[in-house]
């Protein structure tokens, strides 16, 4: 019976492998060859024994989670969630692979994150924000209901920036990083540090982060308001054939009240005089038709135009103020270290 419970748990763990690379102490990699040979008496043995020794921090990490593999591929339950318990104090974001290793692994690991309290997932978003005028958003996730308190240090400084009553699960903070007296806190590395408090248990989560400074961007000033044109201030009137009109209907009521009198005293000298004068008047109406209209000035367009140019400088004067302030402003620049727990 016992036999058969080894096979099927070696088969179970056969068709998921770990994928974890084999580590420098020649103890874990032991483990590690013979969990991959399914020869788990082997791997205990193995694991167990490189516990005893000085590791470093990652063997110490793969030697729990092969103990705790290896024990739930065997259905020793207790012995399992214990490595695991360990696995999630060394490294409480490392957790196995749902879609590599069996249900039965998945299941002991979650049982031993509700027995312990731990701080997960700690992650800080990279941004840029003018300092006093945004915030930074710290997440992370508690395993059991605890008091978070969230601290950045460095710098000579150790500032509380959040201290709450959180449940379980996950949770943010926001922070403005600035000092106690308001001013931007000095370029430098820094730590978030989350800790949890539940009664005389408590469990720290470090994040390195690098925070800049550069200068706020100033704003252009306005050479036209959108949405709004100056509209011309004079315009052309179109041609008047009035004073065309004008010179053929006093023409003609001449030649016609001469036609009608019929004066015999009019010489015939006179009448060409009278015929030439006719001519010219008609000659100069007509140009007085053709002729281009002087531009007139249009009051409404005028005033519209001198409005515009009020608010466009009324705009650029607030623009001017704007950039005096940024000018004075620091934009603060926050980055996660890369590779940082």
């Amino acid at each position: 019976m016992i036999r058969r419970v080894i096979v099927a748990g070696a088969l179970l763990i056969a068709l998921t492998p770990a994928t974890l690379p084999a580590q420098e102490h020649p103890l874990v990699r032991r483990a590690q060859q013979a969990y991959d040979a399914l020869d788990f008496t082997g791997a205990i043995r193995n694991a167990s024994a490189a516990l005893q020794q000085r590791l470093t921090r990652a063997d110490r990490i793969l030697a729990y989670e092969l103990l705790g593999f290896t024990y739930g591929a065997l259905d020793s339950t207790r012995q399992a969630v214990e490595a695991f318990r360990q696995l999630i104090f060394l490294d409480p974001d490392r957790e196995p692979d749902v879609e590599r290793v069996s249900p039965r692994i998945t299941s002991l690991y979650a049982s031993a994150l509700g027995q312990v309290l731990v701080v997960r997932r700690l992650t800080v978003d990279s941004t840029s924000i003018i300092a006093g005028q945004g915030f930074v958003r710290v997440r992370f996730e508690v395993t059991r209901a605890a008091r978070a308190v969230t601290r950045v240090v460095g710098g000579g400084l150790d500032l509380v920036i959040d201290s709450t009553l959180v449940v379980a699960g996950e949770t943010q903070v926001l922070w403005d990083p600035v000092t106690v007296s308001g001013d931007p806190l000095a370029p430098g590395t820094y730590q978030v540090v989350v800790t949890a408090f539940e009664g005389s248990n408590q469990f720290g989560a470090p994040l390195d982060l690098t925070l800049s400074h550069s200068s706020v961007d100033t704003l252009a000033h306005l050479t036209s308001l959108p949405g709004y044109t100056e509209q011309p201030e004079y315009e052309t009137p179109g041609r008047s054939w009035q004073p065309l009109g004008v010179v053929l209907l006093s023409t003609g009521l001449a030649a016609g009240a001469a036609v009608a009198l019929e004066n015999p005293n009019l010489e015939i000298g006179e009448r060409k005089e009278l015929a030439g004068v006719s001519l010219l008047t008609l000659i100069a109406g007509v140009a007085l038709s053709l002729k281009k209209p002087d531009p007139v000035p249009v009051e409404a367009n005028i005033l519209y135009n001198q409005l515009l140019r009020e608010e466009l400088a009324r705009r650029n004067a607030d623009i001017a103020r704007q950039n005096q302030e940024r000018r004075r402003q620091v934009m603060l620049t926050v980055t996660p270290l890369e590779g940082a727990p």
